[in-house]
């Protein structure tokens, strides 16, 4: 395994310790295979998180945001029954799945069907960081603006 070292970059750049702050969790992350999923865009500001948790009831499911981050979680309940397998090839195992979202990024819903649980995320920009466009005015100057010139 690979291990990069963001040091130089501490020294030469202020303010863009987060990104490779996220970057580390990134690498660190991609070791953790279960359970596996997908991320898809669907739209220009919208995407799908699926994740394959089959054998898991809703009950059994978390999920949460908070500052950005999306936890997924799973927790079979106890199973006491005694039961004698002869191939266990279903992992039937607790997890976490953790998803750094950026900023304005908003889950608008979550569902679960055929195993699949299914996390819509949309970016939401707020008025003030979305482009407008400004009014060229032609002619002459509004009386306003004649007053200041003068």
């Amino acid at each position: 395994m690979r291990t990069i070292d963001f040091s130089p970059l501490y020294r030469s750049v202020v303010g863009f310790d987060r990104l490779a702050n996220l970057l580390e969790t990134a690498a660190a992350d991609s070791a953790a295979g279960y359970p596996p999923y997908n991320i898809e865009r669907t739209d220009e500001n919208a995407y799908r998180i699926d994740i394959a948790v089959a054998g898991f009831r809703p009950e059994e499911l978390n999920v949460e945001v908070k500052e950005n981050l999306l936890t997924v979680t799973g927790r079979k309940a106890a199973n006491d029954e005694a039961k004698t397998f002869l191939h266990r090839g279903l992992a039937e195992r607790n997890f976490e799945r953790r998803f750094q979202l950026a900023d304005y990024v908003l889950v608008t819903d979550a569902n679960l069907a055929d195993g699949l649980l299914s996390i819509s995320l949309k970016r939401e920009l707020p008025e003030a960081l979305k482009p407008r466009t400004v009014q060229i005015s032609t002619g002459q100057p509004t009386l306003i603006e004649a007053e200041k010139a003068a």
